[in-house]
């Protein structure tokens, strides 16, 4: 039998007070809008500048390690992650080129679940966490403060409505982070390492560099240059790598 989960209603928050806010208007049956610069589409697309590649292999026991500024180094089973309390979230994804997928339903824990009771307790003495870095098979990596990662909409999800997660959307695991744009999100996630510092980030000079919070309501794009002003430049790269990335897509 699975274990109960709590259904969290929220479109895109970027904190606590948000979510409250998105999930009333919900209820209340008002219309919700899409963040600056956002447009639905139908459907969730595979998307990525590195998707031309087959998803990676899934592990025969998939694990998540968990690293950095502690005392000892852990792995969390799947298993071990499906014992933890469960939530149902609803809420949009949103990619920093300026689609939307809405209104998808995430399941799995919440990232503060797990930090509160697989990572606090072994915490370095003295250690002040800063920033969460998260990994995936494909070599992808993003860097998060960590007080994003701990907001309540966060999830470790391992189902998209209503079913175990497929190849192309991160199986077996990955990180939900609603309020910031689709590449925080890390795919077919194995690790997550803790820093006190932020970590030294490839992307520094690139010209695509994103920006290091990525909050949607924000519109935090770039990191040099207003969100506003690359949308035109980001739209045009829609087309041609959503065609790269349907090349490596399992559904083909």
């Amino acid at each position: 039998m699975r274990p109960a989960v709590r259904r969290h209603r929220v479109r895109g928050s970027c904190g606590a007070a948000d979510a409250r806010r998105s999930a009333l208007r919900l209820e209340e049956g008002a219309h919700v809008t899409l963040p600056p610069g956002q447009r639905a589409v139908d459907g969730f697309p595979r998307f990525g500048t590195h998707l031309h590649h087959p998803p990676p292999p899934v592990p025969a026991d998939p694990v998540i390690e968990l690293g950095g500024a502690m005392t000892e180094g852990v792995t969390l089973s799947l298993t071990e992650l499906a014992e933890l309390p469960r939530r149902e979230l609803r809420a949009d994804f949103h990619c920093v080129a300026g689609w939307s997928a809405t209104d998808l339903l995430w399941e799995g824990v919440a990232f503060e679940t797990v930090y509160r009771t697989r990572v606090e307790p072994l915490l370095a003495t003295g250690a002040s966490i800063s920033h969460v870095v998260f990994e995936g098979l494909d070599g992808h990596r993003s860097i998060v403060l960590l007080e994003d990662a701990r907001a309540e909409d966060v999830l470790i999800a391992d189902r998209l409505d209503g079913r175990p997660l497929d190849s192309d959307h991160g199986a077996p695991v990955r990180l939900v982070s609603p309020g910031q744009y689709g590449f925080v999100s890390t795919k077919h996630l194995c690790r997550i390492e803790f820093h006190t510092a932020e970590p030294p980030d490839p992307e520094r000079w690139s010209p695509l560099a994103a920006h290091r919070r990525a909050r949607v309501w924000q519109e935090e794009r770039h990191r040099y240059l207003p969100g506003r002003l690359v949308r035109p430049f980001y739209r045009a790269l829609i087309g041609p790598i959503r065609k790269l990335s349907a090349r490596g897509s399992r559904k083909r």
